[in-house]
């Protein structure tokens, strides 16, 4: 009898547990990959737009390569973002890749210790120094390596700087910590990340010429397997609108309207 009164007791508190568990499994989870550089202000993007529609973010950070590997391997999540249109030009005839918006524009510089002692000019000839430690990204993985590439490609100096370089790393974070943890002089990175509060105080642009350094378009990409189209829609249109440039600015990136 002892046991039949605990059981019934507990009757209430089992309902309860999983109407609630059903009710977080029926809440939408909109899942969104981001290349690393602009985490930052899609985490603050996401916070909002979570809120205003009562479901949950998740951001996926990694190397735009990278992500779009795992979202067409796991055919699961809702946006990509990576850190160049190219991105969307070599995938879209896979069909993964739907409807777009335009949310600003990356931009390839020089990034120096603070107060730049080792004078690093504009040039691209500065990678060949042998008296500056230089970084650079894998063209592999990451959209700043895939840009310095053809940057340094069309100056025919590519490969010259792999052979001046430290090490080469796999994304624009590690381009950064490299620089703030002393193992790099130099790196070419992605100018909006020397923003980042992580990194204004322990380093400075210095930007190269657009004629060298073209800014690349920012694209939002909703995928065609999404489970939330219409949160998906909602994330862009946010992120492309008035409040949603004003954070990518805040950040160092050049708005939708350059």
């Amino acid at each position: 009898m002892k046991v039949l009164t605990f059981l019934l007791a507990m009757l209430p508190l089992l309902v309860a547990c999983n109407s609630d568990e059903a009710a977080n499994k029926a809440r939408p989870q909109l899942l969104i990959y981001c290349g690393i550089t602009m985490a930052h202000p899609v985490e603050d993007i996401a916070k909002i737009v979570a809120k205003e529609l009562d479901i949950e973010i998740l951001v996926s950070q990694g190397g735009s390569e990278d992500l779009y590997k795992s979202l067409s391997a796991s055919r699961q999540g809702d946006l990509y973002l990576p850190g160049s249109a190219a991105y969307r030009t070599k995938h879209h005839a896979e069909g993964l890749l739907g409807d777009v918006v335009h949310v600003g524009y990356n931009q390839a510089a020089f990034i120096v210790q603070k107060g730049n002692p080792d004078g690093i000019k504009p040039q691209l000839s500065e990678l060949l120094r042998n008296d500056v430690n230089v970084v650079v990204g894998n063209a592999q993985t990451g959209s700043i390596g895939k840009e310095t590439k053809r940057i340094l490609d069309r100056q025919g100096i590519y490969q010259q700087v792999l052979e001046n370089t430290v090490f080469v790393t796999t994304d624009s974070r590690n381009l950064n910590k490299a620089l703030r943890e002393g193992e790099a002089d130099l790196i070419v990175n992605w100018r909006a990340t020397a923003f980042f509060r992580e990194n204004r105080d322990a380093m400075e642009i210095v930007d190269l010429p657009p004629a060298l350094a073209t800014p690349k378009k920012l694209l939002i990409n909703q995928l065609t397997f999404s489970r939330y189209p219409e949160a998906g829609q909602y994330f862009m249109e946010f992120a492309a609108s008035e409040r949603g440039q004003e954070i990518f600015r805040s950040y160092g990136f050049l708005d939708n309207s350059n």
